[in-house]
């Protein structure tokens, strides 16, 4: 049994390291339902207005589901992904800049799109983290990115 494990290991590493790779992601991920984004199409963010996909219309990139409005959204995610999905796995950007000890739900409407990336922050309660952001991004986004990578590499 050990050798015939070692020899499917050998013969389909890809695979063993995508299905790992997929637990990892789905882990750090925030989804609902086992849908990123809430269910909102990542393609309209970069079009200035997110809009909740359709469940008919959904496609996996790596463990996390996603919803599109149409066929033609899902193939310019399918065609680029990384470019779409949200940073930090969809979590509120400016909680992970101030290393908050959980990780902090992000409200899908409240977003900004920095340098070409989707980056997701919390609002409610009065309270709408991406104003706090906006006053020194470069230094939030700096420790954002390091915090980000503390929690992947766990």
């Amino acid at each position: 049994m050990k050798q015939f494990v070692i020899i499917c290991l050998l013969l389909c590493p890809t695979t063993f390291v995508e299905a790992q790779d997929e637990r990892v992601r789905k882990k750090h991920f925030n989804i609902s339902n086992n849908v990123a984004l809430s269910g909102y199409d990542p393609i309209t963010y970069f079009a200035k207005k997110p809009v909740l996909g359709k469940e008919n219309i959904s496609y996996t990139y790596k463990g996390i589901a996603y919803r599109f409005i149409n066929e033609k959204s899902l193939s310019l995610f399918k065609a680029n992904p990384e470019k779409y999905e949200p940073q930090y796995g969809g979590w509120c950007a400016y909680a992970l800049a101030k290393d908050k000890p959980v990780l902090m739900e992000a409200n899908p409407k409240t977003y900004k799109i920095v340098d070409g990336k989707l980056y997701l922050f919390y609002n409610s309660f009065g309270i709408n983290t991406v104003n706090k952001w906006n006053k020194n991004e470069a230094k939030f986004k700096a420790s954002a990115d390091k915090n980000w990578d503390k929690i992947i590499k766990k």
